[in-house]
């Protein structure tokens, strides 16, 4: 078989081990981004509760504001009743008392209803600060154990790239750019047996002229309908 090949071949399959660890890696990325996307509805829903209570308590407040003005206006009234000589001007008065207190009793159920929702959403805020607490508690134990996996992952893929550099070193440069040229497109599937007279890259049968040369094995040989670099399986096993 042909010397570039062969390396064509080593180097094919060195940087095959090297991407699967890809999947490992991606595997033990969404575990944590997981475990990240249920912390950030918690907080979410956290968030959501605080702006609602902040939102009520100020509410509350615009209440209790209108009912000492109101209870203000109904002191004032009470002076102004020992001056009123006209009866118009006693029903004006009162109209004014009805109306103040109608807006009193508002302000004050007004009050209780907001309070009352207000305790609700501080029980289920107590609730949602413990479920992001537990969360986060998940998060970190799974991002360390993911680390520790991702620390290994990268130690065994350093020793391929390590292989990587004396292979590609040990290669023709231009035999090198061509392999790198057909990667871009075929990724890990630059450098594929031959089958049952089929490329196992595109899975077209060969014609018997290239067949014939993929055999023979002395030059480097690609495939006529995807371009890909060729090997005989059988004759590379017994080497």
């Amino acid at each position: 078989m042909n010397k570039h090949l062969k390396e064509l071949i080593e180097l094919a399959k060195n940087d095959q081990a090297i991407d699967s660890y890809n999947p490992q890696i991606e595997a033990a990325d969404k575990k944590v981004a997981k475990v990240q996307k249920k912390i950030d509805m918690a907080q979410a829903e956290l968030d959501e509760l605080t702006t609602a209570i902040t939102e009520n308590e100020s509410k509350v407040k615009g209440f209790e504001e209108q009912l000492t003005l109101l209870n203000e206006q109904l002191a004032s009234n009470a002076k102004k009743l020992k001056e009123i000589s006209t009866e118009k001007e006693m029903k004006a008065l009162s109209l004014e008392e009805d109306i103040a207190k109608e807006k009193m009793t508002f302000a004050n159920e007004e009050i209780e209803r907001l309070q009352g929702i207000n305790e609700t959403k501080k029980a289920l805020l107590d609730e949602a600060n413990e479920k992001v607490n537990t969360l986060t508690t998940e998060f970190n134990a799974v991002n360390k154990e993911v680390s520790a996996e991702k620390a290994k992952i990268e130690k065994s893929k350093a020793a391929l790239f390590v292989t990587r550099e004396e292979l590609s070193r040990n290669l023709e440069q231009k035999v090198l750019a061509f392999y790198e040229k057909i990667r871009i497109w075929a990724g890990n599937t630059a450098v594929v047996p031959v089958k049952k007279q089929a490329c196992y890259g595109c899975y077209m049968k060969l014609n018997d002229k290239t067949y014939a040369e993929i055999i023979k094995g002395d030059e480097i040989v690609n495939c006529p309908h995807c371009g890909r670099i060729l090997y005989l399986e059988s004759v590379t096993e017994e080497a």
